[in-house]
C-alpha cells in the first residue's frame, strides 16, 4: 500500500501510515472527538495548555476546524486526526505546525493520545506516518519536536520515530497554567537532496 494516498476533495488530504490513517477533522467527528477529550482529561491536561472553560463545545469544535482550514490553506500548519484502520475509531490527533519556508524549510509537530489507545503504538505510526507526509510531500528538510522532561512516554516515542534529543529549553511553553522547561527534538530529512514537494500533488 502507498503511504500517501490522495482522495476526493471533499474528503480532505489523507496520510496512510501502519494500522492507522491521518485525515483532516471533519464537522461529523465531533460526538466521538468530544467523548474521547472528555474521558482523558484527566490524562490530557498535566501535558497540553490550560482547556478553555467552552473547549468541548460544539461552537469551539466549529471554530478549530475554521483555523485548521485557513492554516492549511496558507501551508502553515496540516492538523490530522489518527484513525485506527481496522475500526475506524478516533484515537488522537498530530499536527505539523509552525511550518516555516525559505532558507528554514522547517515544521513543528505536536500529537495526543486518547487514553484508551495509550501503548498501542498507534501514535507512533502516526508520527511516522507524519515525518513521511512532512519530508517526501512537502519537501521539509528538519523536524522539531519538544515535551515535558517527566513526559517519558512521549520521550521515547519521539526516539523511536527518528528524533534525536538536542537540548533544553527552560520556561519553554505554558501548559496547564505554567511555564515550562522542555526537552528539544529534531529530525532532518533522509531526502536531503529533494528540493521540492512531489510532482503532480497539491496540498
Amino acid at each position: 500500500m502507498a503511504l500517501l494516498d490522495w482522495i476526493a476533495p471533499e474528503s480532505g488530504l489523507r496520510v496512510e501510515g501502519e494500522g492507522v490513517r491521518l485525515r483532516p477533522p471533519r464537522a461529523s467527528d465531533y460526538s466521538e472527538w468530544r467523548e474521547l477529550r472528555a474521558q482523558s482529561r484527566a490524562f490530557l491536561q498535566p501535558w497540553e495548555p490550560t482547556w478553555p472553560a467552552d473547549d468541548l463545545s460544539r461552537a469551539a469544535f466549529r471554530r478549530r476546524l475554521l483555523a485548521y482550514a485557513r492554516d492549511r490553506e496558507l501551508g502553515v500548519a496540516y492538523p490530522f486526526f489518527i484513525i485506527r484502520s481496522s475500526d475506524d475509531a478516533l484515537t488522537g490527533g498530530i499536527t505539523l505546525s509552525n511550518v516555516r519556508r525559505g532558507v528554514a524549510q522547517m515544521g513543528s509537530v505536536g500529537y495526543w493520545c486518547g487514553r484508551p489507545f495509550t501503548r498501542q503504538g498507534l501514535t507512533l505510526a502516526a508520527v511516522r506516518a507524519l515525518c513521511d507526509f512532512a519530508f517526501r510531500t512537502l519537501a521539509l528538510h528538519r523536524l522539531e519536536a519538544a515535551c515535558i522532561p517527566e513526559n517519558q512516554p512521549s520521550r521515547d516515542l519521539l526516539k523511536k520515530a527518528g528524533f534525536a534529543e538536542e537540548g533544553f529549553a527552560q520556561a519553554y511553553l505554558k501548559i496547564n497554567g505554567e511555564w515550562r522547561d522542555h526537552v528539544l527534538f529534531g529530525r532532518i530529512s533522509p531526502h536531503r537532496g529533494h528540493e521540492g514537494p512531489d510532482e503532480g500533488v497539491s496540498v
